[in-house]
């Protein structure tokens, strides 16, 4: 199934073959029903609370488990560009050597060195997410394509929703809508669902915390709600950001009496933080407090104030 591993080639060519890291079978937050979720890579936001780093970069990357290794080094013999270094008794992997041959994952015996993202084509994917189609039928659900922002490899993206219409599977997309419109317009055909998210309404804010302006999402959003599409919005609770009272009345009276079906409030965690020390990251948020579920219950009820439906963490 898996394709030979390049950072050089061009994930935005997207036809037949796209860059993937992960497809979560029995999927139960990510539209109706049970779904099977694709991850794509590739995400042109920085979001510093982002629980999927390695969804960023669109190209596969290595997750080094330093705390696995027992320093056998035979990884080290057969590092050919010679990435691959032992510092006091650690293992290094200068990441611009690495071509990715994976010859030394092939030989570690203790899970420290792994790829994460694979080249995989349009038939195998929708292959390995039929295999569940009882479930879908049964509940309501569907394929959900996700990232990473999926529209980031739209030839891609739009290959895979064709195959599933055809084969008659309910299909969501979730996306931050930063993308440009002609890009976005190409899908709506074959997408039963949107799932859109809006981290900020304040421009500046938003900068700040995802590294791009939200013009372009709110223009877009505004676009997709005068198509009539079926649409939920998501909205990533973040302590600091965008977590006050203020906000939330702010964010009601924008989507008051717009054709949405419901807001999903998505409570802060931080179960992707050991992916940042795997990456060699750092996590941005690691002095952040939790959001307590009174307060996230509090937000709830403000927004649901202006005539929305509101639920948390779905």
């Amino acid at each position: 199934m898996f394709l030979e591993l390049s950072k050089e080639e061009d994930p935005l060519n997207g036809n037949q073959t796209g860059i993937i890291f992960n497809i979560q079978r029995y999927s139960i937050h990510d539209g109706p029903g049970i779904r099977s979720t694709v991850f794509l890579k590739g995400c042109p936001l920085k979001c510093k609370w982002c629980s999927n780093p390695e969804s960023i970069n669109p190209y596969p990357e290595i997750f080094l488990r330093v705390e696995r290794c027992n320093q056998c080094e035979k990884c080290l013999e057969v590092c050919t560009p010679q990435a691959i270094t032992f510092i006091e008794n650690s293992i290094r992997i200068n990441r611009d050597k690495c071509d990715l041959c994976m010859k030394c994952e092939n030989i570690c015996s203790f899970g420290v060195i792994n790829h994460i993202g694979y080249k995989i084509t349009v038939n195998d994917v929708v292959t390995e997410v039929m295999r569940d189609e009882l479930f879908y039928n049964n509940s309501g659900g569907g394929v959900t394509i996700s990232g990473g922002e999926p529209l980031y490899q739209i030839g891609f993206t739009l290959n895979l929703l064709k195959e599933f219409k055809k084969r008659s599977l309910h299909t969501t997309i979730d996306t931050t809508g930063y993308a440009k419109w002609e890009e976005i317009d190409k899908i709506f055909d074959y997408v039963d669902l949107i799932l859109f998210d809006i981290k900020h309404l304040n421009q500046e804010i938003h900068q700040k915390g995802t590294g791009v302006k939200n013009d372009l999402i709110l223009n877009n959003l505004v676009k997709i709600l005068e198509k009539g599409l079926r649409i939920w919005i998501r909205v990533p609770v973040i302590p600091g950001f965008n977590d006050s009272s203020h906000y939330m009345n702010e964010l009601g009276e924008f989507l008051s009496g717009k054709p949405i079906e419901k807001v999903s409030l998505l409570q802060y965690h931080e179960w992707g933080k050991h992916k940042y020390k795997y990456l060699d990251r750092i996590y941005p948020l690691s002095d952040t407090s939790f959001i307590e579920d009174e307060q996230l219950h509090k937000f709830k009820n403000i927004i649901e104030s202006h005539g929305l439906e509101v639920t948390i963490d779905y």
